[in-house]
C-alpha cells in the first residue's frame, strides 16, 4: 500500500516511480533539504517570516523545526543540514526563548518539563493539521470530476428548416 501511495505521489509530480528503499529514502532527504533551503531563503535575515512579530507560519514552521533541531535522532542527515542554516536555528531559539518560561538560572526542571510538554502539544497540533490537509487533498483527488456536459442539439423538422433558411436570407 505504501509503495502504491508513493508511486501515486511521484507520478502526480511527473516523476517515475521508485522501487528501492534506498531510492525512496534518498528522495525524501533530498526533498526535505530542499524545503529547509527554501524556508531559509524566505526567512533571510528577518526575525520572523513576515517581519518583527511571529505569524501562524512561524508557529507552523517552528512546530516542525524545533523537534528536528533539539531532539537527538539516530540518523542526523537532516538535523546536520538544519544546523548549517543559522537563520532557521535562530528562529527556533528566538521562539523558545521568547515564548517558553525560563528560571533565573536557565531552565528549571519544571520549566523544561513544561517546554517539552508544550513542544509535544505543538508538534501534535501541527501533525493533526498536516493530516487534515492530506485528507482534504486525498478527498479532492478521489472526488468524481465533473466532465463537461454535451448540450443536446435540437433537430428541426424539414418545414422548420426551410422556414429558418428563408429567415436567414431575408434582409
Amino acid at each position: 500500500m505504501s509503495r502504491g501511495a508513493l508511486n501515486r505521489i511521484l507520478l502526480t509530480r511527473g516523476e517515475p516511480p521508485l522501487y528501492h528503499v534506498n531510492e525512496v529514502e534518498a528522495k525524501i532527504y533530498r526533498d526535505a533539504k530542499e524545503c529547509l533551503n527554501l524556508l531559509s531563503n524566505r526567512l533571510g535575515t528577518s526575525q520572523f517570516f513576515f517581519g518583527d512579530t511571529p505569524s501562524t507560519l512561524d508557529a507552523y514552521v517552528f512546530g516542525f523545526l524545533a523537534p528536528l533541531y533539539k531532539v537527538h535522532f539516530p540518523k542526523v542527515h537532516l538535523q546536520e543540514h538544519l544546523k548549517q542554516l543559522s537563520n532557521l536555528c535562530r528562529l527556533c531559539d528566538d521562539i523558545l526563548n521568547s515564548y517558553f518560561r525560563h528560571g533565573p538560572v536557565g531552565i528549571s526542571p519544571a520549566g523544561q518539563e513544561m517546554i517539552d510538554a508544550n513542544l509535544q502539544k505543538l508538534t501534535q497540533l501541527v501533525n493533526k493539521e498536516s493530516n487534515l490537509i492530506e485528507k482534504m487533498d486525498d478527498n479532492l483527488r478521489q472526488s468524481p470530476q465533473l466532465l463537461p456536459r454535451k448540450l443536446p442539439t435540437l433537430k428541426l423538422t424539414p418545414a422548420e428548416e426551410e422556414s429558418n433558411s428563408f429567415q436567414r436570407l431575408s434582409p
